[in-house]
Formats: structure tokens, sequence, C-alpha cells
């Protein structure tokens, strides 16, 4: 048995941690007028938000293609590859693992074993990062029973914080007249993830206050996970220095705890916005240096 490991473009992995442990990607699409860009392969972050400020409509976005999948699945068996572990955003938030899944029906002599994390960017890294680092020490069954496990709330987790109403206004979430009050309140919603869909979490008055919420539930949450592994992770959309920043101040509250640094992609940036931060955590054991 020889098992690959593979993960969409959403999860936002570094390069380098990729190539270290051999997980493959495959990109979604984000569709910026008559023109398909695939993520974190056709079109940088920075050209994207650039263009993207200037358009009325939102960009769009799609999942990988059957076909695409099929071509990467045929391309691991003639590495000779036996079984794919491919783990994906939410099948509430996107058909990417749906297409994972039929792609697997249709190519012989290779054993497709799809997982829905049930989040989506480098919190849904983790459990690609756990498998690729995990496969050859414990029992393929084993292995996924443990994904199963790992993806639960009370287990990995991720916290989400707008700073513009601009992207759910346009992208029908908000209407014209809400996105106006809540912009003259300096509303700053904070989302979080269950049962694989994006859901509001709490309503705040300014950025800072949204921060220090999620903070405080953080802590809580830190504290029922005391002694455990945990790998957190401070995401941005476009703000690299404010989540910089961010990721320092909770390093230093927290030395025991790994802390990363990621970012929101086109896909995802798309739906959250410039200027959105998110706070991510496992519970479960894995290396993130490269």
């Amino acid at each position: 048995m020889k098992i690959a490991v593979v993960v969409d473009s959403t999860s936002y992995l570094p390069k380098g941690l990729k190539e270290k442990y051999d997980i493959r990607t495959i990109p979604l699409n984000v569709i910026m007028g008559e023109q398909s860009y695939k993520e974190d392969e056709d079109i940088g972050d920075d050209a994207f938000f650039e263009e993207m400020r200037q358009m009325d409509k939102l960009p769009r976005t799609s999942q990988p293609s059957i076909g695409d999948y099929i071509l990467l699945l045929e391309s691991l068996r003639s590495e000779g590859f036996t079984d794919v572990i491919s783990v994906h955003l939410s099948s509430r938030l996107s058909g990417t693992y749906q297409n994972a899944m039929a792609a697997g029906q249709s190519v012989e002599g290779i054993e497709m074993h799809a997982v829905d994390s049930e989040i989506a960017c480098y919190v849904e890294g983790f459990l690609a990062l756990y498998a690729a680092q995990n496969k050859d020490r414990l029992p393929l069954d084993t292995l996924l029973e443990r994904l199963e496990e790992m993806k639960r709330k009370k287990n990995t987790n991720a916290y989400l914080i707008v700073d513009t109403l601009s992207n759910l206004q346009k992208g029908g979430r908000l209407s014209n007249a809400q996105a106006i009050v809540g912009s003259m309140l300096k509303v700053k919603p904070i989302l979080e993830f269950e049962e694989g869909k994006i859901v509001p979490f709490e309503k705040i008055r300014t950025k800072k206050k949204a921060m220090n919420r999620v903070e405080e539930v953080f802590a809580k949450e830190m504290e029922r996970h005391k002694g455990k592994p945990v790998t957190a992770v401070v995401i941005h959309s476009n703000a690299e220095e404010e989540g910089r920043q961010w990721m320092g101040s909770l390093q230093a509250d927290y030395p025991e705890i790994t802390f990363r640094l990621s970012y929101f992609g086109p896909v995802i940036a798309t739906h959250l916005g410039e200027g959105a931060l998110g706070l991510g955590y496992t519970t479960y054991e894995i290396d993130t240096d490269y």
C-alpha cells in the first residue's frame, strides 16, 4: 500500500511544508469578469485584491472539475500510489468534496478516501498535515478514524472576524441598507463554523473589540485543552502586518502553543473581504516546521 495525501488550494499551506510532506494540491478557481484563474497558480494575492476593489460585483468561485480530479488520480496511480487521502474545505461551502468522491468512482486501480474537513483555510490544512505525517505510522482505517475525530469542533476550531461589510453586501448576504448602517456603527461580525457552515457568532463594535472577544473565547477553550499539543494559526486577508502583530501578542500570552501565520487567498477572501482576520487551532500533534 502506498498512500498519497491531497488537499485543495483553500488550505493555503506553505509550499515548503507541502513539499516536505509530499502533499499534493488541487486548485479551486476564481472567476473575475470573463477570466478564470486557478488559485495560487494563475493569480497572485496583490493582483487579486487590486482587481476585486475595482469590481462592482464579487468575483465568482468554483470547485475543481471532476475531470481535473481524474487527471490527478491517474497521475498518482502512475506514480505507484494505491490510495489517496484527500482533504477538502467544508462540503457545505463548496462542491470540491463531492467532486473528489465522484472522481474516485471513475478511476480504477486507486482508492479515494475523501475527507470533508467541515472547515477551511489553514485549519483544514491541519488535517492534511496529520494525514501526511501519520500515513506510514498508522493503519489506513485507524488514520481515517483519527481524522474524523480530529475535525470535531472540540478538537479543531476557528473564529473569523469580518472587517468590511462590502463583500457580504455584494454577495447578497446583506442589503445595502444593512451594510450602510453596519458600516456607520463599525460593526465587525465574528463568524464560526457550525456543522460545516459559516454562521454568525457575535456582532461587535470595532475590530479591536472583536479581536478581544475572540481572545476571550480562545482563552476559555485553551483552558479546557491545557496539556494538549495545541497548534494555532492567525489568518489574515491582505493584512499581514496586523495579523503578524496579533500572532505575536498571542504567542507572548501562550508560550506553550505553536502559532503560525497564514492568509485568506482569493477563493475565501472573495467572501470574507479584505482585512478579515481568523484564529484557529487543533489539539492534535502536528509538525508545521519546514
